[in-house]
């Protein structure tokens, strides 16, 4: 078997994990009930992916401390808060974790003190060691007094005791990683502390130092305890983190300081390291987009393990299999974690150890499903997997009567309408009017940062072929063509076309499809027209080409609408904007382009810039002509995807899913 050294047993402490992944723990909002145990949703979610073979099951972070920092996290289990309550929901849960032989780990933090999200303060003042500021809001932190410390590494034991009672296989600490609680204490820049919590490396771990002990007093040495642990802080200045490759200087936590605390936190008795790197002022590295490469966290995972001799798990776009395989044979981690990989595809494990890795549902790193909305609306989910945290009202509804079904459209939308349909036993049938299936992935999946667009649409291809759904290419279906077919229902999943204007040199006006699919040549000066997400990420392409690209944007500033919900996506892709030289007007109108010079209009008065073309990415327009020709001689007729209003790739694939599975 050629992944043949991810599926040879690992220990953490006394507990055996039957193969080398783990599932990285991720924030479980919308994963518990308002007594602080796991809900249907959590438990569900979890046993899910032991079901699809994960060795390690790390749950989202959990609360033990129910006095200090009480409002730091909604609908997240807790505990100590109904100790009989939590023990008896999380029971269910772990014991049919280890049904599938998998074992279980319950991640329990300190508090996320100057990182709070701020819908979640309230009205509670944010909590750190020092009076430092916030990491979101224009506050001041009230220092923590030594009885409240002291009052959260008690809880550390009682709710440490819970989970063993509640059948955990160990606890992971969250964290002296990322700049939550723990962390603040751990880093200089925010712990100005006098007293034995402050001043030292020593003095600033003791905080982890006594949790560690308090749980190790209370469940005993052979329950392992691990810890998420960033080894580098990545941060410039407040509220401001690197770039990679950018030379800077560390106002955090060094290399050589985190070697040092890894090395200390080893001593202090905890079993494992689950190793990043990076903080909330640099969090597009913790919470890494598409724009950070793939394993970007081996190097310093590898650091890690050359001084301790604990287990290194190593997280951090860990989804290509090769990539893991080549980390553990090399020494880099012991284990690999997979937190939105297996949002995408909780069967993932399974997959790779059955030589099915062609099947597995890739993750675009698009942070719209998961973390996008654990910010925006307290929940976790995955954009390319309808299914995920939500498994058991979303389970595929098997058909009485099958139905045959015409899918017009061969984007997201269409591939995922006809995907659930057959596998709930309907017999679809899809026609694309172009040569590849995909739709809208193929020109935005061009950037080498956005591979796994291509990935997705390659999947889809993969699974329609399996579940032997006839797919129609270079097929453009016309009214007739329905009304003389014999279909039982109809999808229109037309799709959408890019917004288009006249400028006066129109030879030399391209939209960001043209250039991102290969059918226009830029040149090497060009303006893109827009500076939402697609016209920011066909710059950066065009620019690490060595392109001189200006951004022209009518708003005063860039992503203003409609860019990516996951802040960590969008501030890094704002960074990288200028760290890649792209120059930007904003608050500007194009007025001309003719003889290779751009009119453009801009509070300081007309500007000509000298151009060799012109890029529009000022968005779509839905191409949904078709189903208004047919809505009302097809009885049951869907408008699905961009063709019913141009959104992302998210709500096409979801739309589609909630639509195929209630035909």
């Amino acid at each position: 078997m050629k992944y043949k050294n991810l599926f040879t047993p690992v220990k953490i402490g006394s507990v055996e994990i039957k193969n080398r992944f783990a599932m990285a723990p991720m924030g479980p909002l919308g994963l518990a009930d308002a007594e602080g145990g796991f809900n249907q949703r959590g438990i569900d979610y979890y046993v899910e992916r032991a079901k699809g073979g994960t060795g390690l099951i790390i749950t989202g972070v959990t609360f033990s401390d129910c006095k200090v920092e009480t409002q730091s996290m909604p609908n997240c289990p807790n505990s100590t808060y109904n100790p009989v309550h939590f023990i008896r929901t999380s029971r269910e849960m772990t014991e049919r974790v280890h049904a599938y032989g998998s074992k279980i780990f319950l991640m329990m933090s300190a508090g996320f003190g100057r990182v709070t999200i701020p819908t979640n303060l309230g009205e509670f003042p944010p909590v750190a060691p020092s009076a430092i500021p916030h990491r979101w809001l224009d506050k001041i932190c009230r220092p923590l007094e030594i009885d409240e410390i002291k009052s959260i590494i008690k809880s550390f034991g009682d709710g440490a005791y819970n989970a063993k009672r509640a059948g955990f296989d160990g606890v992971e600490i969250h964290a002296v990683h990322e700049g939550y609680l723990m962390d603040q204490f751990a880093i200089s820049m925010f712990n100005q502390r006098t007293d034995e919590y402050g001043g030292s490396l020593e003095n600033r771990l003791r905080f982890a130092k006594e949790v560690v002990e308090e749980i190790k007093s209370r469940c005993g040495d052979d329950f392992p305890v691990a810890l998420r642990f960033s080894v580098k802080s990545m941060i410039k200045d407040w509220r401001e983190g690197a770039l990679p490759g950018e030379e800077f200087e560390e106002k955090g936590r060094d290399i050589e300081e985190g070697l040092e605390a890894a090395k200390l936190l080893v001593s202090y008795g905890y079993d494992a390291l689950d190793t990043d790197v990076g903080t909330y002022d640099a969090w597009w590295w913790n919470h890494p987009p598409m724009y950070q490469e793939k394993g970007l966290f081996r190097p310093y995972c590898k650091m890690v393990k050359e001084v301790v001799d604990v287990p290194v798990l190593c997280a951090g776009r860990m989804d290509n299999p090769d990539m893991a395989s080549k980390s553990v044979e090399d020494g880099e981690c012991d284990i690999v974690s997979l937190g939105r990989p297996l949002l995408a595809d909780p069967d993932y494990v399974n997959k790779l150890r059955g030589s099915r890795a062609d099947e597995i549902r890739p993750c675009i790193s698009c942070q719209e499903g998961c973390m996008g909305r654990i910010q925006e609306y307290s929940m976790i989910n995955c954009a390319v997997n309808p299914q995920a945290a939500r498994e058991r009202v979303t389970a595929y509804e098997p058909v009485v009567k099958s139905k045959k079904v015409m899918v017009i459209g061969g984007g997201v939308a269409g591939c995922e309408a006809a995907r659930v349909l057959a596998i709930r036993g309907h017999k679809p049938e899809v026609f694309e009017k172009g040569a590849v299936l995909g739709g809208n992935l193929i020109p935005g999946g061009t950037p080498d940062f956005k591979e796994d667009d291509h990935a997705l649409a390659k999947w889809y291809e993969v699974q329609l072929e399996k579940l032997g759904v006839p797919v129609h290419m270079n097929t453009e279906v016309k009214k007739e063509d329905v009304l003389g077919a014999d279909y039982d229902a109809v999808i229109v999943a037309t799709g959408s076309r890019p917004k288009v204007f006249s400028l006066g040199d129109d030879a030399h006006v391209y939209t960001a499809a043209d250039v991102l699919n290969g059918e226009k040549d830029c040149g090497s000066t060009t303006v893109v027209i827009g500076g939402g997400l697609v016209g920011c990420e066909t710059a950066l392409w065009l620019a690490q080409q060595g392109k001189n690209v200006t951004i022209v944007e009518a708003l005063d500033k860039l992503m203003a609408v409609n860019g990516p919900l996951c802040h960590a996506n969008k501030d890094m892709l704002e960074r990288l904007v200028p760290y890649n030289g792209i120059n930007v007007l904003t608050g500007a109108k194009v007025t001309g382009f003719r003889d290779g010079l751009l009119d453009v209009q801009t509070a300081d008065g007309e500007q000509k810039l000298l151009t060799d073309s012109v890029i529009l990415a000022v968005g779509y327009r839905e191409e949904n002509t078709l189903y208004h020709e047919l809505e009302f001689e097809v009885p049951e007729i869907y408008l699905l995807g961009d063709a019913k209003k141009v959104s992302n790739i998210m709500y096409a694939i979801w739309d589609a899913f909630e639509v195929a599975n209630h035909i």
